[in-house]
């Protein structure tokens, strides 16, 4: 077994990234990128400062623009007009999920699609059903999963490709870039009658659900690729505090795990991803 190591894949690429930055720096082009960010939502707070240190490292100059939970939908749509039509800015990104009284659909459609650098507009998505040469904005988490691979010269071409999961920012788009690289696809997801017999043959599986421990080593096959990009908090249990001054406190004991099953599955598959460390770097990379 072999780990897909996103950690050291994701540093390759900012490194990349940086060369290009001061190529156009030089030519007077310096990219900023745009964050608006609604409420204090932890799971964004911690991503939006993970990409901030991405575009320090980078070179790209991060604006962030936040916006209490209260802030109205008029608002936030306002907000991303004035930010399309300015010239020093080259990516918008809004941080999601948003607040249920903001209409998440409408938000992504007002990203200017040239600025959208999560790719999820419409119009990005949409070119992506043409071919490769057409992913230039593609959604960031089947993009890294796509690099990520690439990396460690995984070629998909006639495999047997099962994603479990299918959102408009992880499974679908995962699902047509994997047919543009000539994969046999499978596309699972909550209604998926006996999910097991769509895993265990699979040469290539990417789990994105959300759910810890769905996939269990029976379900999967030996020598199988497995991409977990699941990204869940579990409760161990909790440990005592300080108890100084008779003030005792238990603190929970929390592990951040993936979809899979990580140890009986990794003993059975050829390649692997860790959570964390896996598909997160890539994602902000």
């Amino acid at each position: 077994m072999q780990l897909l190591d996103g950690k050291l894949v994701s540093e390759e690429i900012l490194k990349e990234v940086a060369l290009d930055v001061a190529t156009l720096k030089k030519e007077g082009i310096q990219p900023k990128l745009a964050i608006i960010l609604v409420g204090k939502d932890a799971g964004s707070l911690s991503y939006i400062a993970q990409k901030s240190k991405a575009c320090e490292k980078t070179g790209i100059v991060c604006e962030q623009i936040s916006y209490d939970e209260t802030v109205t939908h008029e608002k936030v749509i306002e907000t991303i007009h004035e930010l399309n039509k300015r010239s020093d800015v080259h990516g918008v990104l809004v941080q999601l999920p948003l607040p249920s009284h903001i209409y998440t659909p409408e938000v992504i459609k007002a990203v200017s699609p040239r600025k959208d650098v999560d790719g999820f507009h419409a119009y990005n998505l949409g070119k992506m059903f043409t071919s490769t040469e057409f992913e230039e904005l593609a959604p960031c988490t089947p993009l890294g999963i796509i690099k990520l691979l690439e990396y460690y010269k995984i070629d998909v071409k006639g495999m047997d490709a099962t994603v479990v999961g299918a959102s408009n920012i992880v499974g679908k788009p995962l699902s047509v870039m994997l047919l543009n690289r000539n994969a046999t696809v499978t596309n699972c997801h909550i209604h998926t009658k006996n999910l097991k017999s769509h895993t265990r043959n699979a040469d290539l599986l990417v789990v994105a659900v959300g759910k810890p421990g769905l996939i269990k080593a029976d379900m999967v096959k030996k020598g199988a690729i497995v991409v977990d990009v699941g990204c869940n908090i579990v409760i161990l249990g909790s440990e005592k505090g300080d108890t100084r001054g008779g003030k005792g406190s238990d603190t929970a004991l929390k592990r951040v795990v993936g979809d899979v099953e990580f140890e009986a599955i990794a003993k059975k598959a050829s390649y692997i991803t860790p959570v964390p460390g896996g598909v997160g770097p890539m994602t902000v990379a």
